[in-house]
């Protein structure tokens, strides 16, 4: 079975390319699952309710967020609401919401477990995602062997640290939260598959998704500005394709994926 993971879609150029894409990619490959970064699909960063019908209308299963979770006043009630939203699982307890969760997929008989975690270097200090991750692999495991993670993460020594130590334990670990798509897919010893970032969906004219000037302008001047999504140009559409054993978990292969639009 073919699960589909889209990197970070951004505004609302993100989610017209998207909407435009994301169809192509599921004839394509015909996947039984889809997960979608939209952490950053409101505005450039949050979630809202219509942005993540608008992600669940493209074609996405199960939404998937990070730190920018709760950056839209609206998110509280929607991940509480919508168990297909999730917010990372190590936020401590009284958090809105649910971090993990098991669906069923487009084939029949198969479900697919998906956990969302934040990491800890370089962000907010959160309950620790590696031993966050034992409890609810361990109960997932019962009802499914196929378990998929999204590691919302800065460092790169981190994510590729939380892979190694739930390797043979889930089917795949895809890292987001950076923007650029990596080239280091791979298949882990335990038949785990990896890749540090799956890149984002959104503007390429731009600085991981938002407009060029002011990013420059607060590198040179070190004051406050506000960074805004373009709205239409050129966009890309990153993510991954792994086909899993449905009936071990493990994983065969992982495939980048990046493509190219225009929209007007």
């Amino acid at each position: 079975m073919v699960i589909l993971h889209i990197g970070d879609v951004v505004g609302k150029l993100g989610r017209a390319a998207l909407t435009r894409i994301l169809p192509e990619l599921m004839e394509q490959y015909r996947p039984g699952f889809v997960i979608v970064n939209g952490e950053n699909a409101a505005g450039g960063t949050g979630i809202t309710e219509s942005t993540a019908e608008t992600l669940f209308a493209a074609g996405a299963d199960c939404i998937t967020t990070g730190n920018h979770v709760w950056s839209q006043r609206e998110a509280e009630s929607l991940v509480e609401k919508n168990s297909r939203v999730l917010r990372p699982a190590n936020y401590p307890p009284g958090a809105p919401g649910r971090g993990a969760f098991i669906a069923p997929s487009r084939e029949e008989g198969v479900c697919v477990g998906v956990i969302n975690l934040c990491g800890r270097v370089f962000m907010r200090e959160l309950d620790c995602p590696f031993r966050g991750a034992d409890d609810i692999i361990e109960w997932m495991r019962r009802e499914t062997p196929i378990i998929w993670v999204d590691f919302h993460a800065e460092a790169t020594s981190e994510k590729q640290a939380f892979a190694r130590y739930v390797d043979g334990r889930v089917s795949g670990v895809v890292g987001t939260h950076t923007h650029v798509l990596t080239a280091d897919e791979c298949i882990l010893p335990g038949g785990t598959a990896f890749i540090t970032d799956a890149g984002m969906t959104g503007a390429t004219e731009s600085i991981i998704g938002v407009e060029i000037e002011p990013v420059i302008d607060r590198f040179l001047t070190q004051r406050p500005s506000r960074f805004e999504p373009p709205r239409s140009g050129p966009a890309v559409v990153c993510g991954v394709a792994a086909d899993v054993d449905p009936a071990t978990g493990k994983t065969w292969e992982i495939e980048r994926i990046q493509r190219e639009i225009n929209v007007p």
